[in-house]
């Protein structure tokens, strides 16, 4: 299939079209509203369902029903809407249903401006609602990464029976690039969910459901979710190296999503202007982190530049795979504003 010119939220709407998905639930924040509104022009098209809910607690509350009966379904959303939608999404974990849930983050806390960030880093990687659950955290650093993981998020969310989450900014959600669509998924060869609530008919009703008023119930659930997450640590950890496979590093910068496209022109002028050698590392799963690679890559290098557009909500995750081997330092933006490649580079040469 030849490429297209796209923004990023509409090219979003079409990878879940062509990922199988005929069902959204969703309420319009900027800067993510472009997604429904390509969706309600193009779901009538492919018989496709669309639902502007009148809150994003109740758009959630809709994703609940329509996983519970076997559906792919799709809600996008941006930071305050995402922290909306905490209860209803840990419901669904709690029950094993899938769902994908995108949020292209804007500005905050509070209202905060629409303008990009990468300040729901900690509350998307370190549980979002109440309970022991896990979301499996994506983030692109193009348009058509976001294409790619969109339709890779619903294959996962079917294979582990867990809600999905594929994490842009305001950058990936309104910028223009060209892209190459998949091809459109034959609804007929997703895969059959014989648990589904689709009526009783011949068979023992399914159950689905997340209160469990025995202790022992519960308890045995919960350790259920955990064997999952276990599982999906071990398989679907995924990063990038970038400019790593030189000798030794003066500096390793590790930064994800739009922010480590903005690095790696850095690196690159470092290199090309002071003869330094500079590497980046992506994580590209937020959650399961892909701290055993950061290690790997860490050794290479003398010291670590954290990058991004928070005040530091991935440092953590880096210390915790260094563990001490090796200097951090931090340098972000937050609030909208968008670090330069001649920004970070100059934060390198400091």
């Amino acid at each position: 299939m030849a490429k297209v010119l796209m923004k990023g939220c509409e090219a979003i709407g079409e990878a879940a079209i062509r990922a199988g998905c005929r069902n959204f639930f969703g309420y319009p924040i900027t800067p993510q509203t472009e997604v429904p509104e390509y969706l309600a022009k193009r779901f009538p098209e492919v018989g496709g369902i669309f639902v502007q809910a009148e809150s994003e607690v109740a758009a959630i509350n809709m994703l609940y029903g329509g996983a519970g009966v076997g559906k792919r379904v799709l809600t996008t959303s941006s930071s305050p809407g995402i922290s909306l939608m905490a209860e209803g999404v840990s419901y669904i974990a709690a029950c094993h249903l899938p769902i994908v849930l995108v949020n292209i983050v804007r500005a905050g806390p509070g209202l905060g401006g629409i303008l990009p960030a990468q300040s729901d880093y900690l509350q998307a990687t370190k549980g979002h609602g109440h309970g022991d659950y896990k979301l499996l955290v994506l983030a692109p650093s193009s348009v058509q990464e976001a294409v790619d993981l969109i339709y890779e998020a619903f294959d996962l969310a079917d294979q582990y029976l867990t809600p999905v989450m594929v994490m842009g900014d305001g950058m990936i959600g309104q910028m223009m690039e060209p892209v190459e669509f998949p091809e459109m998924r034959d609804l007929g060869s997703l895969p059959s969910k014989s648990w589904a609530a689709t009526g009783a008919r011949g068979r023992k009703p399914n159950i689905i459901n997340s209160l469990y008023l025995k202790e022992e119930a519960c308890n045995a659930n919960s350790w259920k979710l955990k064997e999952k997450y276990d599982e999906i640590v071990k398989k679907e950890k995924r990063s990038e190296a970038y400019a790593c496979d030189d000798g030794e590093l003066d500096v390793l910068m590790v930064a994800y999503g739009t922010m480590a496209r903005i690095c790696k022109t850095a690196a690159d002028e470092v290199r090309r202007e002071d003869k330094k050698k500079i590497g980046v590392f992506r994580p590209i799963s937020l959650w399961p982190y892909p701290y055993e690679a950061l290690a790997a890559e860490a050794r290479k290098a003398k010291r670590i530049l954290v990058v991004e557009m928070s005040t530091g909500q991935m440092v953590e995750d880096v210390q915790l795979a260094v563990l001490g081997s090796k200097p951090i330092d931090f340098y972000g933006e937050t609030g909208g504003v968008v670090p330069s490649p001649d920004d970070v580079a100059a934060k390198l040469r400091e």
